[in-house]
């Protein structure tokens, strides 16, 4: 292998990491990582001069025209929605800001307050007109956050970028959604550890061998609010207002593109084990893996030749 070159840099609020095996590997990953940030400064909540920022600005009011990017992801968004009956929505935003658990003003709203946001939510208030390009949210108030899906689809696009420079092997973890292009350099799978999710980060309790796959994951121990012995998560149940109680505690979703793979992992959390699996199932290209509160890990029949569970971690039961 004549070159190989790493780059670690932050962006869409996380730290993104390339690992690239070629000739014209830094090429690719500066290219990359100037990718992520224009789909960052287009999709980005935060950023007020974003596509995204303009439509949460005009909701109830105009429709906005945007990038192919930002019109594709929507789309992808929609769909996603529909097939999960809405455990994935990207209209969650006014409940998810009550609840604050991304920030230093965390707090457990009334039902009162999460009842009155619930009005501002719904995917089906998302109008697009594809042959115009634009975008318009039906109320005044709604808002539209891709931070559940829009890392998913960087993920697709550098390996798009990856594959323009003739990059035959390479790793690009964007804060978990990780994404591999073909083998490791001497021909094996990449191993990619899966979260023991009651453990300090970076202690697995299994591998997934992949190659040209992503790997997703989902969990309750992200982020979250810990009061009076209970913890309140930041993955919401956009049905309820509340954090998922599924019975679950961690996802992941196995799949040749990370757009798909980032939006499902969320919705098979909220959507619980029995209709989790039922809905992987019905998706093309999709495995999951899923983790439940009593420590069952329970892996579908697809994934199951290159899940390894670590046999030494104790306390959880692989559900063959």
């Amino acid at each position: 292998m004549k070159d190989f070159y790493e780059l670690e840099t932050i962006s869409m609020g996380t730290i993104i990491t390339q690992k690239i095996y070629g000739e014209n590997s830094q090429k690719a990953a500066l290219k990359v990582e100037e990718e992520i940030k224009k789909l960052e400064s287009l999709m980005s909540f935060f950023l007020e001069t974003s596509e995204i920022s303009k439509i949460n600005r005009n909701a109830g009011l105009n429709a906005v025209e945007v990038s192919a990017d930002v019109l594709y992801v929507l789309n992808r968004a929609k769909y996603f929605s529909e097939v999960s009956s809405g455990a994935f929505d990207i209209t969650i935003g006014p409940v998810a800001k009550l609840w604050g658990i991304f920030t230093d003003k965390a707090k457990i709203p009334s039902q009162e307050e999460i009842t009155s946001s619930l009005k501002f939510t719904g995917h089906r208030d998302i109008t697009i007109d594809n042959s115009l390009g634009s975008v318009k949210l039906e109320k005044v108030g709604e808002s539209i956050d891709l931070g559940a899906i829009a890392k998913g689809y960087a993920a697709d696009k550098a390996i798009e970028i990856y594959k323009q420079y003739n990059i035959d092997s390479a790793f690009v973890n964007l804060g978990g959604n990780v994404m591999v292009l073909g083998t490791k350099p001497d021909g094996s799978p990449w191993k990619i550890g899966i979260q023991n999710p009651l453990l300090r980060r970076d202690l697995c309790l299994g591998a997934v061998h992949a190659v040209n796959k992503t790997i997703v994951t989902s969990g309750d121990y992200v982020r979250y609010l810990q009061k009076n012995n209970k913890k309140y998560h930041h993955i919401l149940d956009p049905r309820t207002g509340y954090p998922s109680d599924s019975g679950l505690i961690s996802t992941t979703i196995v799949s040749e593109k990370s757009i798909g793979a980032d939006a499902i992992s969320t919705a098979i959390f909220v959507l619980g084990l029995e209709d989790g699996v039922k809905l992987v199932n019905s998706l093309k290209d999709m495995e999951a893996i899923f983790i439940t509160e009593d420590k069952e890990i329970h892996v579908t029949e697809g994934l199951k030749k290159d899940f390894h569970f670590f046999d030494e971690v104790e306390g959880f039961i692989y559900k063959i």
